[in-house]
């Protein structure tokens, strides 16, 4: 009974053992330093801010690449197993993958990223509009469609999109209606562009009045259309405002089961109110 006791002791200890030494092995195998960073096409500073890293493993059996990192600061240094890497870092909307062997010995990785900046914002009648009432979006051409892909849109004034050198179609949208002013800029690398783009527009508050300058009736319903009979945009209330590009309309107001009729123009940076006349 001894003898099976010991037996069976003596092989426990050796299966702990065995399984112990692969992972004494790898904690004892000595990691490499990598240290990362990235400046732009043409320029020799290291860029400082707006980076993120991700490192993937890649192995050499045909598995897919894992996942092993990532970091937002602008110059990390990693402590990694030797092997081959996988480095993808984004600047904005533009990015690079680079791969990589590590040994024993430290490695510094310097990556080129190819890309530029937009700095954007919009005017009517060379008056800066506020933030708060224009968005903008970036699209990138298919084909013969330079509004083929939307890249990013509802992008506020002033606010810096960094994007991979090319040519954009910058499309600004002022108000929610017709408002729209749109232009194709050529991103290129290292330089920030400050965009600005002109509506020709301005800000109509419709109203139905029993005389012109009267109080205006509540519960209004008003149709903005275009000459051609297209309906632009449908409002309710008794003096509803909404934003129009330059040229002719025809507005439709309806109170109380009767249908009033007006044609008005809208100039470009001249806000005004358009009155039908209850009669």
């Amino acid at each position: 009974m001894r003898f099976w006791q010991l037996a069976f002791g003596f092989l426990f200890v050796w299966a702990v053992t065995a399984c112990a030494l692969p992972a004494r092995a790898q904690e004892g195998t000595a990691l490499a330093d990598l240290t990362l960073l990235a400046h732009l096409e043409g320029e020799k500073t290291p860029i400082s801010s707006g980076l993120l890293w991700r490192l993937y493993a890649d192995p050499t059996d045909g598995t897919p690449a894992r996942f092993v990192t990532d970091s937002h600061d602008a110059s990390p240094t990693l402590k990694l197993q030797p092997g081959a890497y996988i480095i993808h870092v984004t600047y904005g909307f533009s990015g690079t993958t680079r791969r990589i062997v590590l040994g024993a010995l430290p490695v510094r990785e310097d990556v080129t990223i190819s890309a530029g900046g937009l700095s954007l914002s919009a005017t009517v009648s060379d008056t800066p509009i506020p933030s708060d009432r224009v968005s903008f979006s970036i699209y990138v051409a298919v084909g013969t469609d330079p509004e083929g892909r939307l890249i990013v849109d509802n992008i506020k004034s002033n606010v810096v999109v960094r994007l991979p050198v090319g040519v954009y179609r910058i499309v600004s949208r002022y108000g929610d209606t017709n408002a729209i002013a749109s232009s194709d800029i050529k991103v290129e690398p290292g330089k920030l562009i400050d965009v600005t783009l002109r509506h020709r527009a301005a800000t109509v508050t419709l109203k139905l009045v029993n005389k012109l300058g009267g109080d205006a009736y509540a519960g209004t319903t008003f149709s903005v259309l275009t000459p051609g009979g297209d309906t632009i945009r449908d409002l309710v209330g008794a003096f509803p405002s909404l934003i129009l590009a330059e040229g002719e309309y025809i507005l439709i107001a309806r109170n109380g089961g009767r249908v009033f009729t007006e044609e008005f123009k809208v100039r470009s940076g001249f806000d005004q109110d358009i009155e039908i006349l209850d009669r």
